[in-house]
């Protein structure tokens, strides 16, 4: 992409990134157009959870933007882990998302798994966002985002709207 527009890459773009990686012992050329466009959805729905912490500081910039990310696959951050040690399975990739802030710097983790149990369904592929523990900043994003949610989930009002049908803005 140039400029702010990212640009996601074509069936043949991806199809040679896992050949180059080592990655397409299982798929074929003809696999590519339902892998990216899967690829494209998590990505979306990716956006759309860091978006929502980054809600969280809409006074200070309402217009966060995508820097760059970096791929992680062999790398478990803490908290998946943790989930492994506890008998889950581990992510099959893991991004590290770096967002503009208006001038501040902030990673996102973002863990992505799939479950083989519900294969084929759009319930397979799950994703844990995050803002990775790298300022006390983070730490209390993640303590607010606990509360928020906590109280969305039992119907109380929403201590950034003070409406208990919303959540940071988002309608139920």
């Amino acid at each position: 992409g140039t400029g702010s527009t990212w640009v996601y890459p074509s069936p043949q773009m991806f199809y040679n990134a896992l050949v180059r990686k080592g990655k397409a012992e299982d798929v074929t050329e003809a696999d590519m157009e339902a892998v990216v466009s899967v690829h494209n959805s998590m990505n979306e729905r990716a956006w759309q959870t860091v978006a929502q912490w980054e809600k969280l500081h809409a006074q200070e910039c309402g217009n966060p933007r995508l820097m760059r990310f970096l791929g992680r696959p062999h790398d478990l951050s803490p908290k998946a882990r943790m989930h492994v040690l506890t008998g889950g399975d581990a992510p099959f990739d893991r991004h590290d998302w770096y967002i503009d802030r208006c001038g501040k710097e902030v990673r996102y983790i973002i863990d992505f798994y799939f479950d083989e149990s519900k294969a084929g369904s759009p319930d397979a592929f799950t994703m844990d966002s995050r803002p990775a523990l790298d300022s006390v900043e983070s730490c209390l994003d993640r303590l607010k985002m606990g509360i928020y949610t906590t109280a969305y989930k039992y119907g109380l009002p929403c201590p950034i709207t003070g409406d208990a049908s919303t959540f940071a803005g988002e309608p139920k």
